[in-house]
């Protein structure tokens, strides 16, 4: 049977790779790492969460949780790792990312039917069919080698990081456990904050010393996760209504509602590591460990990492593809995933 060639082990390429070779078709997965790394990859393993540990929620009363439920009936791999490595997030499904990725990576590098290369692609193969899901890290090159055959250059926009930090150093007499409205059991742990702190702090992060852009690129950010600084620019009351809103919290300590709130989500199934909830940002390092310890119960914080900024491109899917996501100008070439310019 003739094999299909897929470029890139995230979660779109290993996606595929397992669908095809569950019904019986050769695959040879090509994937760069660990020889070569984008800028905000850290692991070998396939499938590896960059941004958030959360694949947001899981209940069936609304569009996304439905979509996870017909994924788990069609046998999905990424639902299923995700399943058995998830970790307490009140509605959402949310992951042990270092577990869910060595999951995906044991049982793609197990299966009879796929094989997988450790190496750069810097060309697109004339075998066919092939399937590109290099996601929005794509390497320079290939980027290159896409843009020479669509005759397009890729969009793009700037995508952000939020910090984790260590467990232990949290205050757990200042911070405390809770979801919104008490929905799906005390699964955050938050930090309060009344007006005059919250003031402060985001005054402190316009302040801040920000990663410059480069100058030949204006600066395009995606308005599901955007970077807080940028977001605080907006109105001082603008992160109070987004990410630090307060709205279904008690603060057990006053017995009232806090002015804002700064949420961390459980980011391994041990619960040493936490990330800061929504705080993606383009903030220097050291203006980071600054500002983010101004957050009461993180006036200690220790962070296993920073939060950082990454450019992603994609290629403008509409024009370029067909329904069944293979070029228009040069069919048995798909592709999936990010770099076809879905978010989220």
């Amino acid at each position: 049977m003739k094999r299909v060639r897929i470029i890139g082990g995230g979660l779109a390429g290993s996606e595929a790779a397992w669908q095809l070779a569950q019904r019986g078709i050769p695959v040879v997965l090509h994937e760069m790492k660990p020889k070569t790394f984008s800028p905000a990859h850290k692991t070998p393993a396939l499938g590896e969460l960059v941004c958030s540990n959360s694949l947001r929620s899981d209940a069936l009363t609304n569009g996304v949780g439905l979509l996870k439920a017909e994924l788990r009936r069609l046998g999905s791999l990424v639902i299923a790792a995700a399943d058995a490595t998830r970790v307490p997030a009140g509605g959402a499904l949310a992951v042990d990312r270092e577990a869910f990725s060595a999951w995906i990576t044991q049982r793609i590098e197990a299966h009879p039917r796929i094989e997988v290369i450790r190496e750069e692609v810097v060309e697109i193969p004339e075998e066919r069919p092939t399937l590109i899901a290099t996601g929005p890290l794509t390497s320079p090159a290939l980027s290159e080698a896409i843009r020479a055959r669509t005759g397009q250059d890729a969009c793009y926009f700037y995508d952000a990081i939020a910090p984790i930090v260590e467990g232990e150093t949290i205050d757990f007499s200042v911070a405390f456990w809770a979801s919104r409205y008490g929905k799906g059991g005390d699964d955050y742990v938050n930090c309060p904050m009344d007006r005059e702190t919250y003031v402060a702090f985001v005054e402190a992060v316009r302040a801040g010393e920000k990663v410059p852009p480069h100058t030949f690129e204006e600066e395009k950010f995606f308005h599901g996760c955007m970077p807080i600084e940028v977001m605080a620019e907006r109105g001082l009351e603008t992160l109070a209504h987004g990410p630090m809103k307060p709205v279904g919290l008690i603060d057990p300590r006053t017995g009232k509602r806090p002015y804002a709130v700064v949420q961390l989500r459980q980011d391994d199934v041990a619960a040493t590591l936490f990330n800061i909830v929504g705080f993606q940002t383009k903030l220097k390092w050291g203006e980071q460990k600054r500002i983010f310890r101004m957050i009461p119960g993180l006036e200690r914080a220790e962070f296993c990492r920073f939060g950082s900024l990454h450019r992603n491109t994609f290629i403008n899917a509409p024009r370029l593809l067909d329904p069944w996501l293979q070029l228009r100008s040069d069919p048995g070439i798909f592709f999936a995933g990010q770099i076809t310019g879905v978010e989220g």
